[in-house]
């Protein structure tokens, strides 16, 4: 095909002219400006002419171009420094290339965009529908620019499509190609021995390499479904962990300055693109990175001071004249072998035993069979010159040049020589062709395994909702319902256990928050989830705390163990009053849609649990024994046989302290003894006695509670409390 690149010199199109050549395609270039100084990979035809020009017309009808691609965002001769100027000028450039390019009435058109297009914070990836957010010049013009080519793609008919590009980087060979985040903080580094990072600021970074290889498959393929498409990376990254790997890089004292900017969520959704072209990451921003920190800071004097690197005067020759010296190396070393053949061939002319033995044949196989057909032409010469040199030794050269056996030789030479050439060339040709077919048909059978890997999950999830139907919504009502049955101090203890059948897990713990800052344990079904322990600050859980609020669900990506793997909050009135916290899922289960039954688990538990809580409040003066806080006796057995049917079920730890008072103190005393305990414990009368029931307490912990008590001259002992 005869591609068409328009844009000014940068890594990026210089690694898109090498790949497009590779793949066999004519590749010409319109650089945007009548200088030569800039450097640019070899083209079939090459065009120093401004975009303002009315030669635009000629320029495209000389080409003929399949499939014209515009730079736009990634175009080195826009520099934005004067913002508006720049802005002006790109958009009418850009509309006098469309104009031309529309008038030849042929091929494809590829506009490069950019997530400058987006401001502001997302809470999930942002997808091509999205509608541009930008609010700088640069963002806005590219916006517009996009604008552009959906009008001309709508009224005029053509074939334009944009590809938005997330957070390009390469490794920079001078300070101004250092002109991308990475290799902008890891001068920061350099220069400063410190990097500020916007704690906010979350994106995925996107290899040139990767994005090479995905622009050349938009180029390629001929159909496509979309008109814009988001080139992005499946990992996410922020500036933070980008700075911890700048810092591991370097080796040395890094420090991290963190602030709260306005950076915010910047992910490009790449699925659309992903799932039509069947591409994958191949460039892993950990290695790329450490090897972009090692360039530059063994080159630190070009990034910190600007200075051109002094290229050794050996390197310098071999840049410029190395092609020469790599053409020349079989020449001299067929002229080398061929002085040792020569010898022989003399010795052996005279004896009876070697006479018929073609040294100078020999020769020219060995060439033919190593180089092919040119070297084997080029030994057929030396060959022939050492021949007629070694017969001049007894005849004139007049007299060998009319023998006609001198030419049937030559002509036996060459034959030989050539034939084996040219059967070598088509050998090593084939092969040449086989390993790449086998590496492109390897490749494919890659992305085939990644694609089964994926539908396999898929099915093995459908295949198990159509055999128990477990995650129907039909099925979670139906299991949730049983809670309105539950008597109301049980609600809780019974959404545990319905928490572990409907999410497949046997971790499962509920907070209550208490106050403003602190969360304490209700219940908790295991061992592992209890691991947080019985009250927890949830504010400073701080990557946690921040998805809750925004009533979202956390998920532990990073497998923090400080954080249970799955969260969500329950709010009543905009108030959180429960966080639901599970662990031991598996990295498969840990997805969008299983957040999402969370969610709805968690709305049909708190109906019962806030029913339950309300039909409490109601008969709080009718459980209460006047003028204090003690549960009468119908109110407190009731709460203390729930507990204790739990512990049984092993989903809370309780304690029941009996206390030694006399029963006509138990008013004036019951006020003494609950500014002694914990807001979660409850004190009331079973048996006409005055108790204590511990929550989330074992023995040991029972005991301090006893000596706290003892101190202020109240006697207490724990008792065992069989529940009916």
């Amino acid at each position: 095909m005869n591609i068409l690149l328009i844009g000014g010199t940068s890594s990026l199109i210089n690694h898109l002219i090498l790949k497009l050549r590779k793949e066999g395609h004519r590749v010409f270039l319109l650089t945007g400006s009548k200088y030569k100084k800039n450097k640019y990979e070899k083209v079939f035809e090459r065009y120093d002419f401004p975009y303002e020009g009315d030669y635009l017309r000629e320029i495209f009808d000389s080409v003929s171009p399949d499939i014209t691609v515009f730079m736009g965002a990634f175009d080195s001769n826009y520099r934005w420094q004067e913002e508006g100027r720049e802005a002006v000028r790109f958009a009418s450039n850009l509309m006098n290339m469309l104009v031309a390019c529309s008038e030849i009435k042929k091929g494809r058109v590829i506009f490069l965009s950019s997530d400058a297009v987006f401001e502001g914070d997302y809470e999930e990836a942002i997808c091509e529908d999205e509608t541009p957010s930008g609010k700088t010049f640069r963002g806005t013009t590219l916006a517009q620019a996009e604008q552009i080519c959906a009008n001309v793609r709508k009224n005029w008919e053509m074939d334009v499509t944009v590809l938005r590009l997330a957070h390009l980087y390469h490794i920079p060979k001078s300070l101004e190609d250092a002109d991308n985040l990475p290799a902008g903080m890891c001068i920061e580094a350099l220069r400063d021995g410190a990097v500020r990072a916007d704690e906010s600021h979350e994106f995925s970074l996107l290899h040139e390499n990767d994005a090479v290889e995905y622009i050349y498959r938009a180029i390629h393929k001929q159909e496509h479904q979309y008109d814009i498409y988001h080139l992005s990376s499946a990992n996410a990254v922020s500036e933070v962990k980008l700075a911890g790997m700048i810092r591991q890089s370097l080796n040395q004292n890094i420090g991290i300055s963190g602030f709260s900017g306005v950076g915010g969520c910047h992910i490009l959704d790449g699925s659309r693109f992903a799932a039509e072209y069947g591409v994958q990451e191949f460039c892993s921003p950990e290695k790329y990175i450490q090897q972009m920190v090692v360039y530059m800071q063994k080159h630190k004097a070009v990034f910190l001071e600007n200075k051109k690197e002094k290229t050794p005067f050996f390197e310098r020759v071999l840049k410029k004249w190395g092609w020469a010296v790599r053409a020349l190396v079989p020449f001299i070393e067929n002229l080398i072998c061929f002085i040792p053949f020569f010898m022989l061939n003399n010795r052996t002319a005279e004896s009876q035993y070697f006479a018929n033995l073609d040294f100078y044949l020999l020769y020219v196989l060995l060439f033919a069979v190593i180089y092919g057909q040119q070297q084997a032409s080029f030994s057929a010469v030396c060959a022939v010159a050492g021949y007629i040199f070694r017969q001049m030794y007894h005849r004139s050269g007049f007299e060998v040049v009319l023998d006609y056996n001198t030419y049937v030789w030559i002509a036996q030479l060459f034959i030989v020589g050539l034939i084996v050439g040219y059967l070598r060339d088509q050998i090593r040709a084939v092969k040449m062709e086989s390993k790449e077919m086998e590496e492109y048909l390897s490749g494919q059978i890659q992305d085939i395994k990644d694609i089964n890997s994926t539908n396999v999950r898929v099915k093995e999830v459908m295949e198990q909702q159509l055999i128990d139907q477990k995650d129907s919504i039909g099925k979670i009502y139906s299991i949730t319902s049983e809670l309105d049955r539950t008597m109301p101090d049980e609600v809780l203890f019974d959404a545990v256990e319905m928490m572990e059948r409907l999410m497949g897990t046997e971790d499962v713990a509920i907070y209550n928050v208490v106050n403003g800052d602190y969360a304490r344990m209700f219940s908790a079904s295991s061992k592992k989830a209890r691991e947080l322990g019985n009250s927890i600050r949830y504010k400073e859980m701080s990557v946690m705390y921040d998805a809750l609020k925004e009533h979202r669900v956390f998920i532990n990506k990073s497998l923090d163990p400080q954080y249970p793997l799955m969260a969500n909050a329950i709010f009543e009135n905009e108030e959180m009053q429960m966080i639901v916290m599970l662990w031991g899922l598996s990295w498969e289960r840990m997805t969008l849609g299983q957040a999402n039954m969370l969610v709805v688990v968690s709305a049909l538990i708190q109906n019962a649990v806030l029913s339950a809580r309300r039909y409490l409040q109601a008969l709080e003066e009718k459980r209460y024994i006047e003028g204090s806080r003690i549960l009468d006796q119908e109110a407190f057995s009731s709460l203390v046989t729930a507990y204790y049917h739990a512990k049984e079920r092993n989903l809370v730890e309780c304690v029941l302290l009996q206390l030694q008072l006399p029963k006509n103190t138990y008013k004036t005393q019951g006020d003494k003894v609950s500014c002694l305990v914990r807001n979660s414990d409850y004190l009331g009368i079973l048996d006409g006695g005055l108790y204590i029931l511990l929550t989330n307490t074992d023995c040991t912990e029972a005991d301090f509670v006893k000596r706290r008590l003892q101190e202020h001259e109240v006697q207490s002992e724990i008792m065992e409390y069989m529940p009916v």
